[in-house]
């Protein structure tokens, strides 16, 4: 069965953005950008939220941009084609490969899973994700830490009570001082 990967660049405190709304590290250097592209291409779908979904769109004309390096137009190629399926109570329409999910978050998921393609699922918004967390959808975590602590703002790990337990798959520390890590849920 497809997995449901949640990754996004995180504090080491744990937030995706900081309390004053900005980004929490720098942009990812070469290195990572090149680790993070080829992990992406073992996605075959993704569901995002609606912010996310608004921020990622900037990658749909990234070819255009004549200040983007091999490794931006790399990523950009990769993540053009994969389906999205996007969640928003404001949205109208969305552009690309993406189309507005019309069933609940189980129900998209358990339609993507039924997919016969290859590849996982990559799931991000930390809303969406911190809901699918708490439906227990999330099969595993893959964050890339970068070493600096912003005392709040968005957390990337679901906020409940319940404990999930992780079982520790791979760890990798990149030159900008990065580090990737993946967890799988133990059931």
């Amino acid at each position: 069965m497809r997995s449901v990967i949640y990754s996004m660049g995180v504090s080491l405190d744990g937030y995706i953005v900081g309390p004053n709304g900005r980004s929490i590290g720098p942009e990812p250097d070469q290195e990572l950008l090149r680790f993070l592209t080829d992990q992406e291409r073992e996605i075959a779908a993704c569901v995002l939220g609606r912010r996310l979904y608004e921020t990622m769109l900037y990658w749909e004309t990234a070819e255009q941009d004549r200040s983007l390096d091999e490794a931006d137009l790399e990523w950009a190629a990769v993540w053009n084609p994969v389906p999205k399926v996007v969640f928003s109570a404001t949205l109208s329409a969305v552009e690309g490969n993406a189309r507005l999910a019309t069933g609940s978050l189980v129900e998209e998921i358990e339609r993507l899973r039924a997919e016969p393609a290859d590849g996982d699922i990559g799931i991000g918004g930390a809303a969406l994700a911190n809901e699918a967390a708490r439906l227990d959808l999330i099969d595993e975590y893959r964050p890339w830490v970068h070493p600096v602590l912003v005392g709040g703002g968005i957390p990337f790990y679901p906020q409940s009570e319940r404990r999930v337990d992780l079982e520790l798959l791979e760890s990798r520390s990149f030159g900008s001082q990065a580090v990737y890590y993946r967890y799988r849920v133990a059931r």
